[in-house]
C-alpha cells in the first residue's frame, strides 16, 4: 500500500493500563498490520507533549483513582487542543477510568470530584456504601453486534447521549439504566475491559473503520479469520452467560 502509515497515540501506558490496556493497541495494530497496514504507536508520557493532530487514533486506558487524578491534572493543559481534535473527528477510544475522564468530573469514594476533561456531557457520581459493579458483562450494539468482557468500577456514570449499546448481562453504566459506555462523534467509551478488543473482533474492526475514514483512507476492510476468536467467545458465553447465547446468533 502507498499511503503513509497509521499512526496511534498511547496515552499514559505507564499509568492507565490497570486491566492490560495494552492489550488493545496490540489488537489494533495487529489487525492493521494483516491487512497490509504500516502503523505507527506512541506512547506518551506525563514528560511529553501529547500532537493530538498527529494521530489518526488515541487510547486512554484505565487506573486506580490515584492515577487517574495524576493523568486528570496532566491532560487539564491539554484539554483544549483535544477538545478541538475530537469535534474534528479525531477516533478515542476510552475504557473504564479513561472513560469516566471524558466528562465534567468524576467523583473519588472520599466525595472529591476530580474535574474531568469535558468532551461529552457527562459526570460520574460515587457515594460512600455503594457496592462496586463487578463481574463478566456482555451487550448489545449497534455497530458491532454482541460486546463482552469484564467490568469492576464504583461510580456511576450519567449521560443523556447515546450509549456504546444496551445490557444484556452485567451493570453497565450505573447498574439500573441498561446502558453501557457512550459514542459520540469518533469517540468510543466503555467501561469494558479485561482487555477489551482481543474478545471482540468485530467491535475492534468498527474502530478501525473510523481510524481510516479519519485518516482518508478507504475504510474497506479485507475479511480476517477470526473462527478462533468467535468459538472463544462461544465457550465463554455457554460457560458464564448463557442467557446470552441467543444473542450471538
Amino acid at each position: 500500500m502507498s499511503h503513509r502509515p497509521l499512526r496511534i497515540g498511547h496515552l499514559f501506558p505507564d499509568l492507565l493500563n490497570l486491566y492490560a490496556d495494552r492489550g488493545n493497541i496490540l489488537t489494533l495494530t495487529q489487525r492493521l498490520q494483516w491487512r497490509g497496514y504500516d502503523v505507527i504507536v506512541d506512547e506518551i508520557t506525563h514528560a511529553d507533549t501529547p500532537r493530538f493532530g498527529a494521530y489518526d487514533l488515541v487510547l486512554l486506558g484505565g487506573g486506580s483513582d490515584r492515577e487517574q487524578m495524576l493523568v486528570a491534572g496532566y491532560l487539564a493543559n491539554h484539554r483544549t487542543e483535544l477538545r478541538h481534535a475530537v469535534e474534528d473527528g479525531l477516533p478515542l477510544l476510552a475504557i473504564c477510568g479513561g472513560y469516566q475522564l471524558l466528562g465534567a468530573y468524576y467523583q473519588v469514594p472520599s466525595g472529591e470530584k476530580i474535574p474531568g476533561l469535558e468532551l461529552i456531557d457527562m459526570v460520574t457520581n460515587y457515594s460512600a456504601g455503594q457496592p462496586r459493579l463487578i463481574g463478566n458483562v456482555a451487550i448489545l450494539t449497534e455497530e458491532a453486534g454482541v460486546v463482552m468482557g469484564f467490568e469492576n468500577h464504583g461510580g456511576r456514570t450519567i449521560h443523556q447521549g447515546t450509549p456504546l449499546g444496551s445490557v444484556i448481562h452485567g451493570h453497565g453504566n450505573d447498574g439500573v439504566s441498561g446502558l453501557e459506555g457512550i459514542r459520540y462523534r469518533n469517540i468510543w467509551g466503555t467501561y469494558i475491559h479485561g482487555p477489551l478488543l482481543p474478545k471482540n473482533p468485530r467491535l475492534a474492526d468498527a474502530i478501525l473503520r473510523t481510524m481510516l475514514q479519519y485518516a482518508g483512507i478507504d475504510d474497506t476492510l479485507d475479511p480476517l479469520d477470526d473462527r478462533m476468536e468467535e468459538e472463544a467467545r462461544r465457550s465463554f458465553v455457554k460457560l458464564r452467560m448463557p442467557e446470552v447465547e441467543a444473542a450471538l446468533g
